[in-house]
C-alpha cells in the first residue's frame, strides 16, 4: 500500500471512532455537529525581507493555495525562519481568526486582511476565548488538536508596518493559535473544520494567553496548566522555570 494509501485508511478509521462517540462534549459542543469553513489556506518559505533597512528571513509573506498536504511538521509547501517562535510538531499548523483582522483595521485605521499574520489557516468562529488546548478537530483528510497559543514575534508589526501591533495583540491574547498533527491528510482550500473532542474546559486559548502573558505569578494556575496532557512542550517548558521561581 503507498504511503498515501496508508494515510486515506487512518483517516476513515480515526473518523469512525469518534464518529462513534457521538456525544455532548463540554459547552454545548456536538462531535461532529460544530463546523467552521476555511476561509484562507496559505503556505509560504522563507525568504528574505527588507524592513527598516535591514534584510531578515521570513516565512511570513504566505500565498493562498487551493489544497496542500498537511504532514506531521507542516504543510508541504510551507516553511519556518524563526524556529524560536514557529515549527516544529507540537506548532504544525498556525491558525488565525478572521474576525481580529477588523478590529485591527478598525484601530489602527489601516486596512489588514489574511494571512498578513503569516497564519496558515484563518476562518470564523473560532476565537481564543472558545478553543481549548487539547480541542480535537476533522480538517479535510488530516486530524489536528491545539496545543498552545502563539508567541508573536516583531515580525507581525513589521510586516504589517504598524509598530504596536505586537504589544497590542500580547495585550489583547489575541495571537492565534497552533495546532499539532494528529493524523496527516490532504487539506483543500474549502475544507470544512469539524469539531471531534474537547479534553478539558478549563484553559482556553485567551485563558492560557493570560496566564502566559500577564499572570506570569499565579502559580496554581500554572500548576494547573501544566496538568494538561496535550499542551505543547515548549510552553510546558517555560511554564516549568516559571513555577520554579516560586521558591
Amino acid at each position: 500500500m503507498s504511503f498515501y494509501g496508508k494515510v486515506i485508511f487512518f483517516e476513515k478509521s480515526l473518523w469512525s471512532f469518534y464518529r462513534e462517540k457521538d456525544k455532548i462534549i463540554g459547552k454545548g459542543l456536538k462531535v461532529g455537529g460544530n463546523m467552521a469553513q476555511i476561509l484562507y489556506l496559505n503556505v509560504g518559505k522563507p525568504e528574505l525581507r527588507t524592513w527598516d533597512g535591514k534584510q531578515e528571513r521570513s516565512a511570513i509573506g504566505k500565498k493562498s493555495v487551493t489544497q496542500a498536504f498537511l504532514s506531521k511538521e507542516s504543510f508541504h509547501g510551507d516553511g519556518v525562519a524563526a524556529t524560536e517562535f514557529h515549527g516544529g510538531s507540537d506548532r504544525a499548523v498556525c491558525f488565525y481568526p478572521a474576525e481580529h483582522y477588523s478590529k485591527w483595521s478598525d484601530e489602527f485605521g489601516k486596512e489588514l486582511a489574511p494571512p498578513t499574520f503569516g497564519e496558515n489557516i484563518s476562518s470564523s468562529g473560532m476565537l481564543e476565548s472558545d478553543i481549548y488546548i487539547g480541542d480535537t478537530y476533522k480538517l479535510g483528510e488530516a486530524v489536528i488538536q491545539v496545543t498552545q497559543g502563539r508567541i508573536p514575534c516583531s515580525k507581525i508589526s513589521k510586516n504589517n508596518e504598524i509598530d504596536r501591533l505586537l504589544k497590542r495583540v500580547v495585550e489583547t491574547g489575541y495571537t492565534g493559535y497552533f495546532f499539532r498533527v494528529l493524523q496527516e491528510g490532504i487539506v483543500l482550500k474549502d475544507s470544512e473544520i469539524i469539531f471531534l473532542e474537547r479534553k478539558q474546559n478549563d484553559f482556553s486559548i485567551l485563558r492560557a494567553n493570560e496566564i502566559y502573558f500577564h499572570q506570569r505569578k499565579d502559580y496554581q494556575a500554572i500548576g494547573e496548566l501544566l496538568e494538561i496532557d496535550e499542551l505543547a512542550e515548549d510552553w510546558r517548558k517555560n511554564l516549568k522555570k516559571l513555577l520554579m521561581q516560586k521558591n
